[in-house]
């Protein structure tokens, strides 16, 4: 795939004045049905685009994708866990650097076993520093990634995480409270972070609430993704959707 085809799938997705949502689908929660309600539900929303992942991923991802891509015409993102969490069928994957841990095969090993094959196929990779942010209890991501992430009050260490993540060639930035938090990202951080960013910040995990979308956005969120609270509310995306999209 060229430069230039890549430069374009990644300023279409991420690089807007505009602040974008997007609906995190994991495989292994949901049914074929649930799938196809939440992607009407987030079609009708507008939704910017869909992220595909999960920490463990019992289901083949190509099926849900190929699923998913009959449904609609909503771009698709790769969120990918793990090695085995890779798919040519996508628009493009978010090639996810732990810059907030100590894990050596989450911040290389994986990347040197992945890049042949990623290679091979043109899939579009963006280069992502990803941040797990402390939630109030044990993530999966957490736990399956063995790393220690971020307190939720140390800004300092956050913003300092996110400038190296920058500095060192990085397209995105993600915070991530990880699935099933407690809590989202603070305010505080994300407001800070962002204002030491010159590339797109994303925050996911723990946004539950209309309050809590309101707050992420004012604070500097530029993509906001939401996965778990739409796995019994699937119609809520439209308010969220449209608070995202009048900031």
């Amino acid at each position: 795939m060229s430069v230039q085809c890549e430069s374009n799938i990644y300023s279409e997705l991420f690089l807007s004045e505009r602040k974008k949502i997007a609906v995190l689908i994991d495989p292994d929660k949901h049914t074929s049905d649930s799938i196809k309600y939440l992607i009407n539900a987030s079609d009708k929303a507008a939704v910017d685009f869909f992220m595909i992942g999960s920490s463990l991923l019992l289901n083949a991802i190509d099926i849900t994708i190929c699923e998913i891509k009959k449904l609609t015409s909503t771009p698709l993102v790769l969120f990918p866990g793990n090695l085995l969490q890779l798919s040519d069928k996508v628009d493009a994957m978010l090639l996810l650097s732990l810059i907030s841990g100590r894990n050596p095969e989450l911040l290389i090993g994986n990347h040197v076993i992945s890049a042949p094959i990623i290679k091979k196929t043109g899939l579009t990779a963006i280069s992502t520093g990803y941040m797990l942010i402390g939630s109030g209890n044990i993530t999966s991501v957490e736990y399956m990634s063995n790393t220690v992430p971020i307190p939720r009050g140390k800004t300092d260490i956050a913003v300092a995480t996110a400038m190296a993540g920058e500095l060192i060639g990085m397209k995105l930035i993600y915070l991530d409270a990880g699935s099933g938090a407690e809590e989202p990202v603070p305010s505080a951080m994300i407001s800070t972070v962002k204002s030491n960013l010159s590339i797109p910040l994303i925050i996911g995990g723990g946004l539950k609430t209309k309050q809590q979308i309101t707050n992420a956005c004012s604070a500097g969120a530029d993509i906001l993704v939401v996965g778990n609270v739409l796995e019994d509310e699937q119609n809520i995306i439209s308010e969220f959707a449209q608070i995202v999209h009048n900031f």
